[in-house]
């Protein structure tokens, strides 16, 4: 493992022991006491940081809410797995591949804000914000794209379903708490019937994610 964090990462560990943890899902067996949610919990609050300072510093004279927009795009839960997936983080997570679900799950790009985490306790700040920064957004991310994607999913199938005098909402179907953190599913309630639904760690992602799948079910374009 040592060697594939090395190739990853950019340099070389201190302590591996934060990577192993950071690694490691909570569907592994009971043997295993720790998991990596209290350094996913550490990450995403370190990823948010580093990615508004970048945006910041890259686009000197947009609005706050421009720079808001496009960092919660950066930071959103499908793009952050699609980085981990690109990243080949999947092939080092460990968790319980006998569960099919969570293999198509957002496990992956949970796991790179715990990774996040451990550079952060392992190297310091300045250290993993050259990480990010050169392994991840340079990378993985094109910002150019995102900039000009309208990702508001929840606005179009509204506007959609206003069209087409269908009535529409989205209704919390679960609240649960998972480690220190809350996980909310939100599902798009079409004409009375759920047609589909999304999980996220706030209301307004798990919308997002729920709307975006309802679209897809409705093949609206």
């Amino acid at each position: 493992m040592r060697r594939q964090l090395e190739n990853l990462l950019g340099f070389t560990p201190k302590h591996i022991e934060y990577y192993q943890l950071a690694l490691m899902h909570r569907s592994k067996p009971d043997e295993i006491q720790d998991n990596n949610e209290r350094l996913e919990f550490l990450g995403d609050a370190i990823l948010g940081a580093i990615v508004a300072e970048y945006l910041f510093k890259r686009y000197p004279y947009q609005s706050e809410g421009f720079l808001t927009e496009l960092r919660s795009r950066i930071v959103r839960r499908d793009t952050m797995n699609e980085v981990a997936l690109r990243m080949g983080l999947n092939k080092l997570v460990q968790y319980n591949k006998s569960d099919r679900g969570l293999s198509r799950s957002h496990i992956f790009g949970n796991a790179l804000e715990a990774l996040i985490g451990a550079v952060y306790l392992d190297q310091g700040f300045a250290k993993t914000r050259k990480f990010l920064q050169a392994q991840v957004i340079r990378a993985y991310i094109d910002i150019e794209t995102l900039e000009t994607t309208d990702t508001n999913y929840k606005n179009k199938i509204l506007s959609w379903a206003q069209k087409n005098d269908h009535t529409i909402s989205f209704d919390t179907l679960e609240e649960r708490t998972e480690g220190s953190r809350k996980i909310f599913t939100i599902g798009v309630v079409l004409d009375g019937t759920v047609v589909a639904s999304g999980t996220g760690h706030n209301k307004k992602e798990a919308g997002q994610m729920a709307a975006q799948r309802a679209l897809e079910q409705l093949k609206v374009e």
